[in-house]
């Protein structure tokens, strides 16, 4: 297990987020990645320095620090540039990452699909790029630690034209694997199951959630950025009629830009979803900053305007029924859950009902008895009110998905 030392930059700015609670949130970031937290600093500045962040006296305070302590990583909770990270390594002689590269990591050991992988790559190499400015320690780096996880040291010593080609083919690779999934998309949209995607902070319960709703067994872990591959499962209403949740990767503050870029083709399973269930962790001090966070997100993406549902989870941890109500009512159209014990879940499909209800018609239609596909499209994707048999034929009077209504009505 790596010993690191954890530093947030404090500029004196009034900010959602205080020093300390970004200093918390960046532990549990690298203790997700398996490092040994010997140290955190909070390291107070008017403004910063050009060469080494954080000045050449705090730099040299901390390369002490590590040499007493034996301390392997540096974790600085801000980006640095190239020259910034090389000055700061030259002066503490220990490996140092910024927050950017440390998330990079984690969704790199998180990477199970093919796609994923090569999501990620493509966000460690459009990080890396501007960085390669000379060999210090980032650059010589023999792989197999914190920070380095991905597209190892060969590829960091090609050069930039390469390094380019690779990004070019990366991105024509993911484009492809876009375009298959939106084909996926297609077929679900002419069988016109509803999708209701599940989103938020990392760490909130999605896959929990997904689990308690659906029965399935989704791996869920305690840790940040545990789901990283878009899971799909089906679900069947009371009324019978079936739809589909998409588990997602979870957001965090400031999530690196070439980060979402990377995930543009996972996260379109969000914006095309006809319905978001955001999962809010109101047992978390931060629950409304983490909110924000994810509207963030949602706005970068194209997905803010989208039919929402807020849903607070971990009600089994808050014993104070008036924290609970103030949570329901700072959001609005908001039911509140706790996805491990599997309660509130009832409340939870009562409120998705009548969003349910606004995408679906009434149609009148006679088929012939011997047309099943048209039939089956009706009996898998709606609900029959009522059915009555004309000699061939089948008057069937039933609620169905605008866009079955649409197929209907061309027939």
């Amino acid at each position: 297990m790596e010993k690191a030392l954890l530093v947030t930059v404090d500029l004196g700015k009034r900010e959602a987020w205080s020093a300390e609670e970004r200093s918390q949130e960046l532990k549990e970031l690298a203790r997700s990645v398996g490092a040994k937290v010997a140290k955190e600093m909070i390291v107070h500045r008017h403004e910063l320095s050009a060469a080494q962040y954080i000045g050449i006296g705090k730099a040299e305070e901390i390369a002490k620090i590590c040499a007493d302590e034996r301390i392997g990583l540096v974790i600085f909770n801000n980006d640095l540039s190239g020259s910034q990270q090389k000055n700061l390594e030259e002066v503490i002689k220990t490996k140092t990452i910024d927050r950017s590269q440390l998330i990079l990591d984690i969704f790199a050991r998180r990477a199970h699909t093919n796609e994923g992988k090569l999501q990620v790559e493509l966000a460690q190499l459009t990080y890396l790029l501007p960085r390669l400015t000379g060999k210090g320690i980032q650059l010589s780096r023999q792989g197999g630690g914190i920070g380095t996880v991905g597209p190892g040291e060969q590829k960091l010593e090609v050069d930039r034209r390469r390094i380019k080609t690779r990004i070019s083919k990366l991105k024509d690779e993911l484009e492809d694997l876009s375009k298959r999934r939106a084909m996926m998309r297609k077929k679900r949209t002419r069988f016109s199951i509803l999708t209701i995607a599940i989103v938020g902070y990392t760490n909130v319960g999605k896959s929990t959630l997904l689990n308690a709703l659906t029965n399935s067994k989704v791996v869920t872990q305690d840790k940040l950025f545990a789901t990283l591959d878009p899971t799909i499962r089906k679900f069947v209403l009371p009324n019978k009629q079936k739809l589909l949740f998409v588990d997602t990767v979870g957001f965090v503050t400031d999530l690196p830009h070439h980060l979402v870029e990377a995930f543009k083709a996972t996260l379109e399973e969000v914006v095309e979803s006809d319905i978001l269930l955001h999962l809010v962790d109101i047992s978390h001090p931060k629950a409304m900053e983490q909110s924000d966070a994810v509207y963030k997100v949602l706005e970068e993406i194209g997905a803010k305007d989208k039919t929402m549902i807020t849903v607070l989870n971990k009600i089994d941890i808050v014993s104070d029924p008036i924290v609970i109500q103030r949570a329901k009512n700072a959001f609005n159209a908001s039911v509140a859950v706790s996805a491990l014990k599997k309660e509130g879940l009832e409340g939870l499909i009562n409120s998705i009902l009548p969003h349910i209800a606004s995408l679906m018609a009434t149609v009148k239609i006679e088929i012939p008895q011997s047309d099943a596909k048209t039939l089956n499209l009706i009996y898998e994707n709606g609900r029959v009110i009522s059915r009555e048999y004309k000699g061939d034929s089948v008057l069937i009077e039933a609620e169905v998905p605008l866009r079955i209504k649409e197929i209907l009505e061309s027939k």
